[in-house]
């Protein structure tokens, strides 16, 4: 029999555009999944990007005193009601506090090579200017599941890229995200087909 369809809920604070590429993967039939709905703490171009793909978002502010425990009070309940599977971190800012039940069940995708050039601050070009500056002769990008730590929870895959000489951060950007295009919907479709399990706080692909 067929895998069953993974219903996602994305989580994103900017352009969207991880979420956009998921879209283009199930649109194009190599990814059978539904993305049930998207969720931002901000306003951010990405909503008006994904209404015209006609996808439902929901969008909680976290303001100045907002706590992760506080914004997860509000944003796991929608989550469950949408029917997810699985939550993805889709260029979300903040740190999604992550229920025990949900353990195993949320992904990030993150610029780089980890546990290099991760934690609380280290995102988008933040992350290339830390890689050049430490003359990586590598960068490339980590898919992981999420505990309630930043980027500390077990590995799903990765994928690599050569660092050139003369580099500037934003066309290393660009070559790491062609390989989050690939890496993101490979995950997906490995926990949709049952191929993940953790094992002692590891993740073994089966």
């Amino acid at each position: 029999m067929p895998s069953p369809r993974v219903k996602l809920v994305a989580l994103f604070s900017g352009g969207a555009r991880t979420i956009l590429n998921l879209l283009d993967r199930i649109e194009e039939g190599t990814l059978d999944a539904e993305i049930a709905l998207a969720m931002t703490n901000r306003d951010c171009a990405g909503i008006e990007r994904l209404a015209a793909k006609n996808i439902a978002v929901v969008q909680l502010p976290w303001k100045k005193d907002t706590t992760p425990e506080d914004w997860a009070a509000e944003a796991w309940p929608k989550i469950e009601a949408a029917g997810a599977d699985l939550v993805l971190n889709c260029g979300f800012l903040r740190l999604l506090a992550v229920p025990p039940a949900w353990l195993g069940r949320v992904m990030n995708i993150h610029p780089a090579l980890l546990p290099k050039f991760g934690g609380k601050g280290m995102y988008g070009l933040h992350v290339h200017r830390a890689v050049l500056a430490a003359h990586e002769s590598e960068s490339g990008c980590t898919v992981h599941f999420t505990t309630n730590e930043y980027d500390a929870g077990p590995i799903i895959l990765q994928r690599r890229v050569a660092v050139h000489p003369g580099d500037t951060p934003e066309a290393l950007a660009d070559r790491v995200f062609e390989q989050e295009r690939e890496a993101y919907p490979e995950a997906v479709r490995l926990y949709g087909a049952g191929q993940l399990a953790l094992v002692d706080g590891k993740v073994i692909t089966q």
